[in-house]
């Protein structure tokens, strides 16, 4: 249910903007959604887990917070990213 560090290492070397980059949009919104597909289908097999399902829904509006930060500041690398990690908008 954790991600592994080299998990994270490899998501932090594919959307960095530039070497030693883990504070950027686009790295915090990749780990987001790797952790946010690992509670879906975490919650196919465990359906009443409604504490987890808590910690599900802070992920993704912080998610959603980040991306309409991504959005203001730069429409072309929102616009990427989104597509990059097949995230329905």
């Amino acid at each position: 249910m954790t991600m592994t560090q080299e998990r994270k290492n490899a998501l932090v070397k594919e959307y960095a903007t530039k070497a030693g980059d883990t504070g950027s949009p686009e790295v915090q919104v990749a780990i987001l959604t790797e952790r946010i597909n690992t509670l879906t289908d975490h919650f196919k097999a465990h359906k009443k887990d409604n504490h987890s399902r808590r910690g599900l829904l802070k992920m993704v509006s912080q998610r959603r917070g980040l991306l309409d930060y991504l959005k203001k500041v730069d429409e072309s690398r929102y616009q990427t990213l989104i597509k990059r990690l097949d995230i329905r908008r």
